[in-house]
């Protein structure tokens, strides 16, 4: 503390750095591309050791990304079956399973959609999965269930609207109803892709009926990259923190629409605003809600991608929480337009970058994770130990 009892900008940040966690996904670390095609990366994780083995080097750079999202297709092929691998794989490289994600949009099943299926057979398939992904996430200690539906349609009459809302309501109903106290699902929304007429979780306002409709452990997930261009994503974040609905976040940027480019590469402004929003709100809204990365690495290395969105997001977060909260209200308040904005704009411009250094160092941590990757040769030692897998490598996703 200063001498008036004021924090110093340097203790502010460091609180709020020791506060921050933020997850990252396994199928970060594979190969991936676009909708034409797969680029191989002689560095790419191939198995889900290496997966691991990411993270964890990941997570030793920075030291805020204990956890790593698994998906059950790819990562979990055996369900439940794959615990014990799982837990290895977490004292071997020092990370825990995250969130679990499940696969409702790479089955041939799924061409007319999962749980929104006319066929009840092939919901009943949907909600097999869901209840297996549940299962994982117990055997697993894991809080989150993670669900993103592709269901929708092409062209206007094809499908049913009305009666698809009640299908999702049903099988998302049962699959709440087979999760503990200790588990969450948060439903994430996307207004268009693969189905480009209709997609039956389009909005926030969907996803927050379908959490209000089916239970208490249900809770919005907001995808940065799933919005059209120019929504303002910092409001609906305020209005989910204040129906206490905002379950999480997957971080990723974007320039049209869902690009899944790297956090903070286009806009580093706007995941400013949204931090902002998240830390004005009271902290009984905010207990709990889980920031993860979700983006491509598809031309940028998969680890070195990785630790430099986790950098972006702790700097942004340490600029948002330096902001003087109390004196913004009180030129927001008077109206005193100008002022409020550049008090605000002061805070995002204010370079954080040593105070950040200085936290980690102060933690044993590397000053500069990126250049300490850099000169480490993990990357290189890796692209030499997989180069032949990825280049044998004929498998779309992870």
């Amino acid at each position: 503390m200063t001498e008036n009892g004021m924090q110093s900008k340097q203790e502010i940040v460091w609180a709020a750095l020791d506060g921050f966690r933020i997850e990252i996904p396994s199928w970060g670390f594979a190969n991936t591309g676009t909708r034409f095609g797969k680029f191989v990366q002689n560095a790419a994780a191939t198995t889900l050791d290496e997966k691991f083995a990411d993270a964890g080097e990941v997570n030793r750079l920075t030291g805020v990304s204990p956890t790593i999202a698994l998906h059950v297709l790819w990562d979990l092929p055996n369900g439940t079956a794959d615990a014990e691998k799982i837990r290895s794989l977490e004292k071997a490289h020092g990370v825990k399973a995250g969130s679990i994600n499940p696969n409702l949009f790479q089955s041939q099943e799924y061409k007319f959609g999962s749980i929104a299926n006319p066929n009840p057979e092939i919901r009943k398939l949907a909600l097999d999965h869901l209840l297996e992904s549940v299962e994982i996430g117990r055997a697993l200690g894991s809080r989150d269930i993670s669900i993103w539906v592709s269901d929708g349609s092409n062209y206007p009459g094809t499908q049913s609207i009305s009666r698809r809302i009640g299908w999702m309501e049903e099988v998302l109903g049962a699959m709440h109803a087979a999760t503990n106290d200790e588990q969450r699902l948060l439903i994430e929304y996307k207004p268009f892709e693969p189905a480009f007429y209709h997609t039956d979780i389009a909005d926030w306002g969907m996803a927050l009926h379908l959490a209000q409709k089916v239970g208490p452990r249900a809770r919005v997930l907001v995808d940065t990259g799933h919005h059209y261009p120019g929504t303002n994503i910092e409001q609906i974040v305020a209005w989910l923190l204040h129906v206490d609905a905002l379950g999480g976040f997957h971080f990723n940027d974007r320039k049209y629409a869902d690009d899944d480019l790297t956090l903070g590469s286009i806009d580093p402004y706007q995941l400013f605003r949204i931090f902002h929003e998240i830390l004005s709100a009271p902290s009984s809204a905010t207990e709990g809600v889980a920031y993860m990365i979700d983006q491509s690495h598809n031309l940028k290395g998969k680890v070195e991608a990785m630790v430099q969105s986790v950098v972006t997001a702790q700097e942004l977060f340490a600029r948002a929480a330096l902001i003087d909260r109390k004196t913004l209200a009180q030129l927001q308040d008077e109206c005193r337009l100008i002022e409020a904005e550049e008090l605000f704009r002061d805070f995002f411009w204010t370079d954080v970058r040593p105070m950040v250094r200085a936290w980690r160092q102060s933690r044993g941590l590397p000053a500069d994770p990126l250049e300490h990757l850099r000169q480490s040769g993990y990357v290189d030692r890796i692209a030499v130990a997989r180069a032949e897998k990825n280049r044998n490598s004929v498998s779309t996703y992870a």
